[in-house]
């Protein structure tokens, strides 16, 4: 069975013989995946990709039903079924990663715009209901035992991406700016990379 994952034009996964899982979109989501991983905020939502992944996941899945129906050979069927389940592990850690980043940064993500747009509507739910939680936590426990001018959520929350952003990370180059040759391994800090990681001209590892 080999499937296509497809580039985003609509045309969604096609089926013809072999057993060749595709390539394209489950290579981006383990680019999207190790960034994510690696970057010490939160990146941009990739819609677009999660939503092409999730098709093709759901088409597969179908898929190996049908040929497990039909009595094919079980050893195409089980390939099949191995790729399947590396592909959702992927998606889930992604997402996984994502959540983790906004219990942590909460209340750093609302007062930013341009952090709050990175996040999909379903996350932006989940970060309100962490900060609402988290106010009320420590409304109760602490906030209420301090003097006036420190009974503020915001004031107590210290945590903060920008402590981050000056970590050394690991990351791939496209040897455009700052002098770096494609496909070398890099320890640099995250700040003076932070566009090229955006511009996907460099990924992290």
């Amino acid at each position: 069975m080999d499937m296509d994952s497809g580039t985003g034009d609509g045309s969604g996964p096609s089926a013809t013989d072999g057993h060749d899982w595709p390539t394209t979109d489950v290579e981006l989501l383990k680019r999207a995946w190790r960034n994510e991983k690696a970057a010490p905020e939160i990146l941009k939502y990739e819609v677009d990709l999660i939503r092409r992944v999730t098709e093709l996941t759901a088409y597969v899945q179908e898929t190996v039903d049908e040929l497990m129906e039909n009595g094919v050979d079980p050893l195409n069927v089980s390939l099949m079924e191995m790729e399947l389940e590396r592909t959702l592990f992927l998606v889930k850690s992604y997402l996984r990663i994502r959540l983790q980043k906004i219990e942590k940064y909460m209340f750093q993500i609302q007062r930013s715009a341009d952090l709050w747009n990175r996040l999909s509507k379903k996350e932006q739910n989940f970060a309100k209901r962490c900060a609402e939680d988290m106010e009320k936590h420590l409304e109760q426990s602490v906030l209420s035992k301090l003097p006036d001018r420190y009974k503020s959520h915001l004031r107590q929350s210290i945590t903060s991406e920008e402590d981050d952003m000056d970590n050394l990370i690991n990351s791939s180059g496209e040897g455009e700016p700052i002098d770096l040759e494609a496909n070398e391994l890099y320890g640099i800090r995250y700040r003076s990379i932070k566009p090229l990681v955006e511009s996907g001209q460099m990924d992290l590892v």
